[in-house]
C-alpha cells in the first residue's frame, strides 16, 4: 500500500506546511463503497490546534461526496494519541489483529521497531471505523 496513492490535502499554517491526510475510496462503483484514511499528520509544534480534526473532516466530506458509506483506518496498539483523537470524533474499534505487526516485522519490514510510545512493545493492528453520511452526496466515480 502507497500512502501517498489517492487523494489528500495540506495544512500550512502562516507559510508552514503542517499538516497532511491522504485517503482513497475503493469498492463496487453502483454499491456501497469504503473509505481509507491513509495519512493523518500533524507537526507536532501545530497540533492541539485544530489542524488535524479540519483535515479528518475535510476527507470524511471527500469521501462521502465519493460515495463512501464507510471509512475505516489503521493504527497500531502503542499509538494511543492517535486512538483518543479518532475516538474523540466519533470513530470506533472495529477489528484487533493481533500479532499483526509482529508478523510484519517478521516477513515483510524488519525495520520496524519492537518498542512504541510510552514504551508500549508494538504488536497488534487496529482498524476504527466510521460511517459516513451519504444524503446529499452522490457517486463520483
Amino acid at each position: 500500500m502507497d500512502p501517498l496513492e489517492g487523494a489528500g490535502l495540506v495544512a500550512e499554517l502562516r507559510g508552514q506546511l503542517v499538516g497532511l491526510v491522504t485517503w482513497a475510496v475503493a469498492g463496487p462503483f453502483s454499491g456501497p463503497r469504503d473509505g481509507e484514511i491513509r495519512v493523518l499528520v500533524v507537526a507536532r509544534a501545530a497540533r492541539r490546534g485544530g489542524i488535524g480534526s479540519a483535515l479528518l473532516s475535510a476527507a470524511r466530506e471527500a469521501m462521502a461526496r465519493a460515495g463512501a458509506e464507510r471509512a475505516w483506518l489503521v493504527t497500531t496498539n502503542d499509538n494511543l494519541e492517535a486512538l483518543r483523537f479518532y475516538q474523540r470524533r466519533g470513530w470506533r474499534l472495529a477489528t484487533l489483529n493481533a500479532g499483526a505487526v509482529d508478523e510484519a516485522r517478521r516477513t515483510l519490514k524488519p525495520a520496524i521497531g519492537s518498542i512504541g510510545n510510552d514504551g508500549i512493545p508494538i504488536r497488534d493492528e487496529l482498524i476504527l471505523t466510521l460511517e459516513l453520511p451519504t444524503s446529499g452526496y452522490g457517486h463520483l466515480g
